[in-house]
């Protein structure tokens, strides 16, 4: 195990803690965002065919503006604030935006193509305080849809294992514009061997538009399920949206875009998201606890075939903090229909200590006493 490895480890502990106490926040409490994508600069480096959320000419967003957007969100409440774009790493300051995340206490992660790391790059990123990272690799050999292939970014993806001190995940893809759907497959186990959490991700066309998968592309499917053998949150987003998209079907779900997540695009204007850009547009210093209320219930007509992933984890927790047996019956579904769910042993025990028993008699009091002290230590109490 190499020493950038060792260290991940470490830090990732303190992290899982943060993560939890964020998390039981945001179960106790539904009026501030859990997650904001932010916008740094729109211009990107690639050219990817079935990609809407990038320019060639567009300047950083100043330093200056960038600071006070994340004093906003701070000031909302925000859990977690993601870099997006164009490409982020374009953004000649981004640390000083990365530290001033962190002395708000708030989880700072970065969304990217890879193409700029270097080793330097990520160890600077690591003093910065950054504690998540994402890239999305399309293919195993570049080709005229996309750049972002296993070929390229296979050093960096090594430097990343080396060097970084933060979580690292790689997605996958399949859907429109995948020429060869078996790219995903060996992609995912590039990442499982480099020690890096992996998810695959359904893309929509250029127009966000929604197609199912066939024939091999859901063969691909299924393999990455059974081998990269997913955490808890990722099992049941699987279970609640992913085969529903891969069947081409419509989700049923309320959508908390615009109050539990928040898109900021490099004009400053609060959107629903990267694929519903104009809606509701508001300066994020004009916005206030009243619209995260309004958009806490709106119905947006867009959700049935919605692909993004950021979107669909934030209901989840209000899924769960608003109806949790309907909500873990969902995540872990039955094998067969008139059965019990099948819970895994912690989430049994879990339940067992924070809801109240099914035949409504009162909790018994050490599952209650046990309870407190938790809520406790996540802050929820």
């Amino acid at each position: 195990m190499t020493l950038a490895r060792s260290v991940r480890n470490l830090r990732s502990l303190d992290r899982r803690f943060r993560q939890a106490r964020m998390l039981g926040r945001a179960i106790k409490s539904s009026h501030h965002p859990i997650l904001a994508h932010i916008i740094p600069i729109r211009r990107c480096n690639l050219s990817c065919a079935y990609c809407n959320e990038y320019d060639k000419v567009s300047s950083p967003v100043p330093i200056a503006e960038m600071l006070r957007r994340v004093d906003l969100l701070a000031a909302l409440g925000t859990g977690i604030i993601t870099f997006s774009g164009g490409e982020p790493l374009l953004h000649p300051e981004l640390d000083e935006i990365i530290r001033r995340i962190r002395s708000h206490g708030i989880i700072a992660t970065l969304i990217t193509n890879g193409y700029l790391l270097t080793p330097e790059r990520i160890q600077q990123l690591n003093r910065a305080g950054l504690e998540h990272l994402q890239i999305s690799i399309d293919n195993v050999q570049p080709d005229d849809v996309s750049k972002k292939s296993l070929k390229v970014l296979d050093k960096k993806l090594q430097w990343l294992a080396e060097h970084a001190w933060f979580d690292v995940n790689i997605n996958s893809v399949l859907g429109a514009g995948v020429r060869n759907p078996a790219d995903a497959l060996t992609i995912t186990r590039r990442a499982l061997e480099l020690g890096f959490d992996t998810t695959v991700g359904i893309i929509h066309d250029h127009s966000g538009q929604l197609r199912p998968l066939e024939g091999e592309e859901r063969s691909v499917y299924q393999q990455i399920q059974s081998e990269r053998k997913p955490a808890f949150w990722a099992f049941a987003y699987d279970n609640l949206f992913h085969k529903n998209l891969a069947l081409g079907q419509s989700n049923e779900w309320q959508c908390r875009a615009g109050s539990r997540y928040l898109y900021i695009c490099e004009d400053g204007l609060v959107h629903y998201c990267s694929q519903q850009r104009g809606y509701p547009a508001i300066p994020l210093e004009k916005y206030t606890s009243e619209d995260l209320e309004r958009e806490y219930w709106t119905r947006k007509p867009c959700a049935p075939y919605c692909t993004i992933s950021c979107v669909h984890r934030v209901a989840m927790i209000d899924l769960v903090r608003e109806k949790p047996r309907q909500a873990l019956a969902r995540f872990f579904p039955p094998g067969q229909a008139g059965t019990p769910a099948k819970l895994p042993l912690g989430i049994r025990f879990l339940s067992s200590i924070f809801l109240t028993p099914e035949n409504g008699r009162p909790q018994n009091p050490a599952a209650k006493a046990m309870a407190g002290a938790v809520m406790r230590v996540l802050g929820i109490k």
